[in-house]
C-alpha cells in the first residue's frame, strides 16, 4: 500500500503542535528530525536562551520548538518559551564551519593581487596557487560553504561589490555570482549552512558601515541587507558558531553577535582584551578567536571568547610576529593566521591549537607575500 508522505508530514506537524513542556524529549527529537528531513521544517538551534526569538514578533509566533545548545534543552512555544522538564541529548550540528582539508587565502595587496592560495590542514607546508579571482582586489571578506569559497567586496580600486565563488573540489578560477548591496572593503565574513554574510566595512562615498549583507549558497544571487551591527566600523573580523555570526574589533573592542535563524540586528555581547582593527578571525566549535591586528601599535595577541555564553574575550596566546591586515582560517582542531605584517606584507602561515591555550607556530608560507586578503576553509 502506498503511503501519502504529505499527509504523514501534516500528521507529525500536528503532533508537534500539541507538545507541551512535560513531553518526552527523545520522541520530540524524532518527530522534529522526521519533519526536517521530509519537509525542511528545521528544529532551530540557539546558543543560549537570550537568543530565542521574541514570540510577540509576527515572524516568530508560529515557531513550535527551539533547541538551546548551552543547556542541551528543548524549549516549547506555549505563549512564552517553556523549557522541557527533561534535558535533551546533544544534537550534532547540521553544518560545521571548520574545514578538515584545506585553508585558502584569496586576494590581497602586494600590490593588489587576484591569487587564490591553498594550504593543507593535514600536514604543515607551503601553499600552492590554485586559481584567480575575477579581478585583483584587497580587503575583501571571505565566506565558505561546504563546496565553495566566496570572496566578497574589496578594493580594486575602485571599491567593489562583486561576490566571487571558486570550487573546493578542484583548483580553478573564481566566477562572479552576484553583488553586495553596495561596494565596500574591510568587512567581516561569516557563514551559516545556507548563507554567506558580509558585515560592516567601508564605502568611500559613505564612510564606515554597519550593514549586515546576506547571500545564498544554494543559488547564485545578489545579497540583501538583513540587519545592522551595533556600530559602524571597518577592518572588522568575523567568527561563526553553528547558529550565530560574530563581528569583533574594527578599532573598537566590541564583539557583536547576530542570529542565522532570522534576519535581525546584532547585539553587543562582550569585549576583546584590547580594541584593534585588521585582525584575523577563527572559530572552533566552542569559541571564537581574534588574532593579530593593530591596537595601535601592531599586535600579536590571540583572543578567545565563548559561544555558549555572552562574555568578554581573554588573551590566550601570541602569533609568531606582530601583524595586521591578515586572513583567518579554521580547521576542526586549529586556527590559522596567514599573511599580514608589522610594516608591510609577508607570506607566513601561523597555526595555533583549539584544544589548549598556546602560542602559534610558523607552519608554512603563501606563494607570495601580501596583506589584506580574505580567508576560507574546506
Amino acid at each position: 500500500m502506498a503511503i501519502d508522505i504529505k499527509n504523514l508530514i501534516e500528521f507529525v506537524q500536528r503532533d508537534i503542535a500539541n507538545i507541551d513542556s512535560t513531553g518526552d524529549t527523545q520522541r520530540i527529537l524524532d518527530l522534529a528530525r522526521f519533519v526536517d528531513r521530509q519537509a525542511k521544517t528545521t528544529l532551530l538551534m540557539y546558543d543560549s536562551t537570550s537568543d530565542l526569538p521574541n514570540l510577540l514578533d509576527d515572524t516568530a509566533d508560529t515557531m513550535q520548538l527551539a533547541y538551546v545548545a548551552n543547556q542541551r534543552r528543548i524549549y516549547v512555544n506555549q505563549g512564552t518559551w517553556k523549557p522541557m522538564t527533561q534535558s535533551a541529548p546533544a544534537l550534532p550540528p547540521s553544518y560545521t564551519f571548520q574545514g578538515s582539508n584545506f585553508g585558502y587565502t584569496s586576494g590581497g595587496n602586494t600590490p593588489v593581487t587576484n591569487v587564490i592560495d591553498k594550504f593543507s590542514f593535514s600536514s604543515d607546508g607551503n601553499a600552492s596557487d590554485v586559481g584567480d579571482l575575477t579581478v585583483a582586489r584587497h580587503s575583501p571578506a571571505g565566506q565558505s560553504s561546504t563546496v565553495s569559497g566566496y570572496t566578497s567586496g574589496g578594493n580594486v580600486p575602485p571599491v567593489s561589490n562583486v561576490i566571487d565563488k571558486f570550487p573546493f573540489s578542484s583548483g580553478g578560477n573564481a566566477s562572479d555570482v552576484g553583488d553586495l548591496t553596495n561596494g565596500k572593503y574591510g568587512a567581516a565574513g561569516q557563514s551559516s549552512s545556507d548563507n554567506g554574510y558580509s558585515s560592516g566595512g567601508r564605502d568611500p562615498a559613505v564612510g564606515a558601515l554597519n550593514i549586515i549583507d546576506k547571500f545564498p549558497f544554494a543559488a547564485d544571487a545578489n545579497a540583501t541587507d538583513v540587519g545592522d551591527l551595533t556600530v559602524d566600523r571597518n577592518y572588522v573580523t568575523g567568527q561563526n558558531s553553528t547558529v550565530s555570526g560574530y563581528a569583533s574589533g574594527g578599532t573598537l573592542n566590541v564583539i557583536d553577535k547576530f542570529p542565522f535563524a532570522s534576519d535581525a540586528n546584532a547585539t553587543d555581547v562582550g569585549d576583546l582584551s584590547v580594541g584593534r582593527y585588521g585582525s584575523a578571525g577563527q572559530s572552533s566549535s566552542e569559541n571564537g578567536y581574534t588574532s593579530g591586528g593593530s591596537t595601535p601599535p601592531n599586535g600579536n595577541i590571540i583572543d578567545k571568547f565563548p559561544f555558549a555564553s555572552d562574555a568578554n574575550a581573554s588573551d590566550v596566546g601570541d602569533l609568531t610576529l606582530f601583524r595586521l591586515y591578515t586572513a583567518g582560517q579554521s580547521s576542526t582542531v586549529s586556527g590559522y593566521t596567514s599573511s599580514g605584517g608589522p610594516a608591510g606584507p609577508n607570506n607566513t602561515i601561523d597555526k595555533f591549537p583549539f584544544a589548549s591555550d598556546a602560542n602559534a607556530s610558523d607552519v608554512g608560507d603563501l606563494t607570495l607575500a601580501r596583506w589584506m586578503p580574505a580567508g576560507q576553509q574546506y
